[in-house]
């Protein structure tokens, strides 16, 4: 880039002004002046250009782009900025950490509607700029047991919502309690496994009696779907009214909104709106009562959802009867569909023939939406999804493009509404994920992230030993601020 400023040039005893414009300002005219005077002239000259060219520099300081990163270096924004030490607790005698999951959450939805309380800890605390990644696939009992355990899918058991074990036969449901689906170290069990209290209000996979985990009543409510939001957060509050050595240091809450509406409507409903008006007021009324008891600076929130969620309608159907010319399926073959679609063919048929004839139908033109499904062999799915490592997994798996929904026929003309389960790295399955608390840093704006990450979170918060897991050891330290 040429210079901003004139530059002065000294050649041969002589001064001249190399910018043009001043040499033409400079220039004598034609009769002759007295050397004094023109020596004079020079000298004020060469003085103007100086003049000129600091006033050219201060300019270039002050307007051009380096000089924005300087008073940016100058006055960081709370996203670069780091406390160096996480502050003291000023009442609890240990950390505490209160995990709250709001169903269906898709990231974004708090902008939908004045969300006062949940802004409030956004601008304190710390934020996932572009939301929470979900476990594929992107569904309930997955996810909140993922985020439990810091394990995909395939290394907890849970790989679906609703399964069946391909040896025996037996169906998991959501109301199974039965420890032999439930793997892994969940944390509460690592929390009891070390001596403190853990208290779970409607987590799944909580009610498992595992090892040390009993499920005690006291901190462990049966699932009750009726149970008001605001009974739920009064007992959680309650904990902290205990004597301090019985307080859980762990304390793991669930609340089915804004999911149950953005089934019905979709996620651009106004039902959505009024759903995520109330999901802040539960957090304001978590975060009053933790002021009423002089501890809301102590505790750790963490505020998070296990998916997004997109809008489907009934034109948006692939419906695997319209295969046959091409491959009989048998509906005890499905073992899964809707926005996941799993096969487990009978003993003696080709699964790599099954996948041939299936995408073969769907491409040829001659299926509804064909071209929004595509099957594969499970360990062929992309390695992003993380879901081949289970038998629990059928062989066969359709991914299924967002919004689009398979059934395996048409039954009935279907309404609008809304469905998740798809690709857990597309964006509108995203949830949000917002932590306060001693260690996070205030205003602080983090790049999104897999929701395994948040079992070593939470063990390096309260200082445990946590189990091994697939989330990454080095996470905690990126995010947190160095214990005091």
């Amino acid at each position: 880039m040429a210079p901003l400023s004139p530059s002065v040039r000294f050649a041969g005893g002589e001064r001249h002004c190399a910018n043009p414009s001043v040499s033409l300002l400079a220039k004598p005219s034609s009769s002759s002046l007295s050397p004094t005077k023109s020596l004079i002239f020079c000298i004020f000259v060469v003085i103007s250009c100086v003049s000129s060219a600091a006033s050219a520099a201060f300019g270039f300081l002050l307007f051009s782009p380096s000089s924005s990163r300087v008073l940016h270096h100058r006055f960081p924004s709370p996203s670069n900025s780091r406390e160096p030490l996480a502050r003291p607790l000023a009442k609890l005698p240990r950390p505490v950490v209160v995990v709250v999951s709001f169903d269906g959450f898709r990231f974004g939805y708090h902008l939908k509607a004045p969300s006062p309380n949940i802004r409030r800890l956004i601008a304190n605390g710390t934020e996932a700029e572009d939301g929470l990644i979900p476990v594929f696939p992107s569904l309930t009992f997955p996810n909140h047991y993922s985020m439990a355990t810091g394990l995909f899918p395939p290394y907890h058991g849970i790989i679906n919502n609703i399964f069946a074990d391909p040896y025996s036969g037996e169906w998991f449901t959501t109301k199974n309690h039965d420890p032999k689906w439930w793997l892994g170290e969940p944390l509460w069990l690592t929390v009891a496994r070390q001596g403190y209290n853990a208290a779970t209000y409607f987590w799944a996979g909580s009610e498992v009696k595992k090892d040390s985990w009993i499920c005690p009543p006291k901190f462990c409510p049966k699932y009750n779907s009726s149970i008001p939001f605001e009974e739920r957060v009064d007992a959680v509050l309650g904990y902290f009214d205990l004597p301090t050595d019985e307080i859980p240091v762990l304390i793991m809450l669930y609340f089915e909104d804004p999911d149950s509406q953005g089934h019905v409507y979709g996620p651009d409903h106004p039902e959505i709106t009024k759903a995520v008006v109330r999901v802040d007021q539960i957090v304001g009324r978590l975060v009053r009562g933790l002021e009423e008891r002089g501890i809301f600076d102590d505790v750790t929130i963490i505020l998070l959802g296990d998916h997004g969620m997109a809008g489907t309608c009934d034109e948006k159907y692939v419906f695997l009867e319209e295969l046959s010319p091409w491959i009989e399926i048998g509906p005890d073959w499905v073992m899964s569909a809707d926005s996941l679609l799993t096969i487990r063919p009978p003993s003696g048929i080709s699964w790599e023939e099954v996948v041939m004839k299936v995408n073969k139908g769907l491409s040829s033109g001659n299926v509804g939406n064909g071209d929004k499904l595509t099957v594969f062999l499970k360990e062929d799915l992309p390695e992003q999804f993380q879901y081949a490592g289970s038998d629990r997994i059928p062989p066969i798996v359709g991914v299924v493009e967002e919004g689009y929904t398979v059934k395996y026929k048409r039954e009935k003309r279907y309404e609008c509404g809304g469905s998740h389960g798809y690709d857990n790295f597309l964006l509108s399955m995203r949830s949000f994920f917002v932590a306060h608390g001693p260690r996070f840093p205030q205003g602080q704006k983090i790049p999104s992230f897999q929701n395994v990450e948040i079992y070593n979170l939470v063990t390096t918060i309260l200082n445990l030993k946590g189990a091994p897991n697939n989330g990454s050891v080095s996470f905690p330290n990126s995010v947190l601020l160095q214990d005091a």
